[in-house]
């Protein structure tokens, strides 16, 4: 029987939230099983080749029941109104929660941010 485990890295930066770097279809398929209910993307569209559109997860996310928000981020560029946005666009999003961008870094570093508001 093929098990199925989370194979991708991650970093508890709350209770129940977590950070990671680029999630894939397939990511999400894995963390649905392990429970997650909510993903936000900070990652803009186009930032990179063979990045996933948004969108495409978004419509992965959704038919697996879960909440997915697309809140790109400019890494550096973190200011406080953008914490503060990311912060209520955030605060109803069910647990566990993923928060993930390209590696994960300004995932956290927004999270973090917002955590001390």
């Amino acid at each position: 029987m093929k098990q199925d485990y989370l194979q991708i890295r991650v970093l508890e930066v709350a209770p129940q939230v977590y950070a990671s770097g680029q999630l894939f279809a397939e990511d999400l398929k894995l963390v649905a099983k392990q429970g997650v209910r909510s993903i936000v993307n900070t990652r803009p569209d186009n930032d990179a080749p063979g990045q996933p559109a948004a969108a495409d997860l978004a419509r992965v996310a959704a038919e697996l029941g879960m909440s997915f928000v697309h809140f790109p981020v400019e890494p550096g560029t973190i200011s406080r109104p953008t914490v503060e946005a990311f912060a209520q666009a955030c605060a109803g999003l069910e647990r566990p929660l993923v928060v993930f961008g390209r590696s994960g870094g300004s995932a956290t570093k927004i999270w973090e941010m917002a955590e001390a508001l």
